[in-house]
């Protein structure tokens, strides 16, 4: 499914029906043949911004899968980079994939609820991991980089504008919401993966909170909307002194 590398049907399916851990170290060997890989033009432009607003010494992927947003890390950072998720097979793969002549590369197995590290890095990235998190996880998520970021460090994700409700995509992800909602409700262990649930107002205040101050740039590689909005933004949280 996919392309000739990627998972068939049938692994998707024991995915689905496991633990968000054990999904993704099923899944992880194929995951980069995969749509749910961040898209590289997506990566790119991230990357750009970053060095516009930089400049970086320490940075740690959030959730990092196999290391794509790292990648990002070392094109950005000058020092170090870390990579930290609870899937150990997705930690393997990023191992094997994940190659720097710049910042030194470490990874670390540990749980984004409960991160194991103190004020060290200057900027916190993520990419594609929030769906994983229900709404009211991430006021102790955005705790925990908080902590983890120093002083006037910046924690950077991409937030795509969501679909209109005339549109198919809408409906697209409004059905595969609901139909994990379904699973969730008659199936254990849970499988979270929410597509609709991150809303950019509420991740704003939230993070505003915490104690972030917020920046929003528009990533202009991928054009306006038709009443002009960008399409794409990357949300800059920077912690306040």
């Amino acid at each position: 499914m996919f392309s000739p590398e990627g998972p068939s049907l049938r692994e998707l399916a024991v995915q689905a029906l496991s633990s968000v851990e054990h999904g993704y170290d099923r899944l992880a060997p194929k995951f980069d043949h995969t749509p749910f890989r961040t898209p590289a033009p997506l990566l790119d432009a991230v990357a750009a911004m970053l060095r516009r607003i930089g400049p970086f010494d320490d940075g740690l992927d959030l959730c990092c899968g196999t290391g794509a947003g790292a990648e990002v890390l070392t094109k950005v950072c000058r020092e170090s980079v870390t990579g930290v998720d609870f899937s150990a097979g997705m930690l393997a793969v990023a191992r094997e994939q994940v190659r720097s002549s710049g910042p030194r590369v470490a990874w670390v197995r540990g749980d984004a609820r409960a991160l194991p590290f103190a004020p060290a890095f200057d900027l916190v990235v993520s990419f594609g991991a929030f769906g994983h998190f229900l709404p009211g996880e991430l006021p102790g998520l955005f705790a925990q980089v908080h902590s983890a970021l120093r002083p006037g460090g910046c924690f950077a994700f991409p937030v795509i504008a969501p679909p209109r409700p005339t549109s198919p995509a809408y409906w697209m992800l409004s059905g595969f919401d609901a139909a994990m909602k379904v699973r969730n409700a008659v199936w254990r262990p849970p499988f979270v993966m929410y597509y609709r649930d991150f809303q950019l107002g509420f991740v704003r205040r939230e993070l505003e909170r915490t104690g972030f101050a917020i920046d929003l740039y528009a990533l202009p590689e991928f054009g306006s909307r038709g009443d002009g909005s960008p399409r794409v933004r990357m949300v800059a949280a920077r912690r306040l002194p």
